[in-house]
């Protein structure tokens, strides 16, 4: 899988160098190159906001800079074109799934101040993406997070495969209680079932472990 993120503040994405994505990039399961794109302003002061027509507080990314940005990291559109934005479908788990399951070149445009110029949307972008139903000051963090939810279905990445089909949401349940040494903390004790060895009655306490904790977490999973 191969990522291209163009943002106004490349300083910001030095957290995708540290841990499982920071591995896999140096094992070669992703890619992940960061674009600058004040460095395709044609303002000789790097400039790549403006006023927003009709009044208005704040400021819009222009068009200029983005459009040739993207022209020159994607000249042929060979990549799926993303804007982090909160007007776009929710990235569920299932979305991070198939995105990584159907797609092997994902772009993301980090927008920033009161968002980008829709023309930039309209010509250039494929699909509009939020990360949940709240505002962040710019679109950065958004995309950590996106290239995090999809790369741990990429082969390669997770230390254990069977780690992100265990995970919560991978079978619309919560995921159950874990546990590790020492068997006693607090008072509070490993529960007896985890210890006898019985990999089938194991399954089952973390199967009804998940759907206690989902009904009572997140109910909406269950639908009716």
């Amino acid at each position: 899988m191969k990522f291209k993120i163009l943002t106004i503040f490349p300083d910001m994405f030095a957290p995708l160098k540290q841990s499982v994505i920071g591995r896999a990039q140096i094992c070669g399961a992703i890619e992940i190159d960061i674009v600058d794109i004040r460095s395709y302003s044609k303002c000789k002061h790097r400039k790549v906001d403006d006023e927003p027509y009709g009044g208005g507080a704040g400021m819009v990314m222009t068009c200029q800079p983005i459009f040739d940005a993207i022209q020159a990291v994607d000249p042929y559109h060979e990549y799926l074109r993303v804007y982090l934005s909160p007007k776009g479908e929710v990235l569920k788990h299932s979305l991070s799934k198939d995105l990584s399951k159907n797609h092997d070149k994902i772009l993301l445009l980090c927008g920033h101040y009161e968002g980008v110029d829709q023309r930039i949307i309209d010509l250039m972008i494929d699909k509009e993406i939020s990360i949940g139903d709240f505002v962040l000051t710019g679109g950065e963090l958004a995309a950590m997070v996106f290239v995090d939810a999809v790369s741990r279905h990429i082969g390669g990445v997770l230390g254990n495969e069977e780690s992100s089909q265990d995970e919560s949401f991978s079978s619309n349940l919560l995921e159950y209680p874990q546990y590790t040494r020492p068997f006693e903390f607090m008072g509070q004790k490993v529960p007896e079932i985890l210890l006898g060895g019985h990999h089938a009655n194991i399954e089952k306490w973390r199967n009804e472990q998940s759907k206690i904790t989902t009904k009572e977490k997140r109910p909406d999973l269950l639908g009716d």
